[in-house]
């Protein structure tokens, strides 16, 4: 059996803030014309709002950009996935909160034509980043597929996340970036670390130079990198069988590793001081997709 999800990863330089968005449906339609094969399509972080400018006046103007998920520029993007019939992953957006709050939010748009998943950011990169912190891990299902879930960019620093995604039922963490610093080098050791230790697909989309530091990758459920890219403007395509994730966590990594068998009904919890919780063996297995 196998679950095949044919992805393309656009590696890309940001669009102005100010631009047209029908300069980025023409990139998304000249992307699919090229890869008619891909099904799910993913930019970088806040692919549609590149600024240059100094950090104030840039967060005037992330501020001035943003839209309520009900907005036009939602609606646009949705009329995009469905027209070419694609999961469409527009990297992240500024989105206006009911509360008129900042958030840096990952969308999902389906081949219907349709908002399929929104995730806030819980994790800003402070304090460089004007955002509210989001408040709750957020995953979605391709029918026929398998299930997908949200980190942005700083996010993946905190192994909670990646954690909780997989135990909702996540089989592909996706993670748009726009890194612009030398810290490249230790998210390429986080995305496969947090690939190895919850047993998913880890798909990591960063800006290209010259604004970004690119190197996009994809990481299968035992760590390995299947693709990765340099610095430049390209687009990575693969093929994610998400039974590999199945097949890993039945026989282990490596085929000895099945980290979420590792607990059974009769041990006891382990108390977590941290954050005040506690690990429940009767709760630590990921649900049956």
């Amino acid at each position: 059996m196998s679950r095949p999800l044919p992805v393309a990863l656009a590696q890309a330089a940001p669009h102005p803030i100010d631009a047209s968005l029908s300069d980025f449906a023409r990139e998304v339609e000249e992307l699919v014309a090229g890869f008619p094969e891909a099904r799910f399509v993913v930019f970088p972080e806040l692919h549609l709002h590149g600024t240059r400018t100094p950090p104030r006046r840039r967060n005037a103007e992330l501020e001035a950009s943003a839209e309520p998920l009900d907005g036009p520029r939602s609606k646009a993007l949705a009329q995009l996935a469905g027209d070419l019939n694609i999961w469409l992953v527009p990297g992240s957006v500024c989105e206006r909160g009911e509360n008129g709050a900042l958030y840096n939010t990952a969308l999902a748009f389906s081949p219907e034509g349709r908002l399929a998943a929104s995730y806030r950011k819980i994790f800003p990169w402070r304090p460089y980043e004007p955002y509210r912190p989001g408040d709750r891990f957020v995953v979605f299902d391709v029918p026929g597929t398998g299930r997908v879930g949200f980190a942005i960019c700083y996010d993946v620093w905190f192994p909670e996340v990646a954690r909780h995604l997989a135990w909702m039922g996540a089989e592909v963490i996706v993670n748009p970036v726009m890194t612009t610093t030398s810290d490249r080098a230790q998210e390429l050791v986080l995305a496969r670390a947090n690939a190895i230790v919850n047993q998913v697909y880890v798909v990591s989309v960063n800006t290209a130079a010259p604004t970004g530091t690119g190197r996009s990758l994809v990481v299968d459920p035992e760590g390995r990198v299947r693709v990765e890219a340099g610095e430049a403007p390209t687009v990575l395509t693969d093929v994610l069988d998400l039974d590999d994730v199945t097949r890993v966590r039945r026989y282990g990594t490596a085929g000895l590793n099945r980290v979420w068998d590792q607990f059974g009904p009769a041990d006891d919890p382990l108390e977590l001081p941290l954050y005040g919780g506690r690990i429940d063996p009767a709760r630590w297995k990921p649900p049956d997709n």
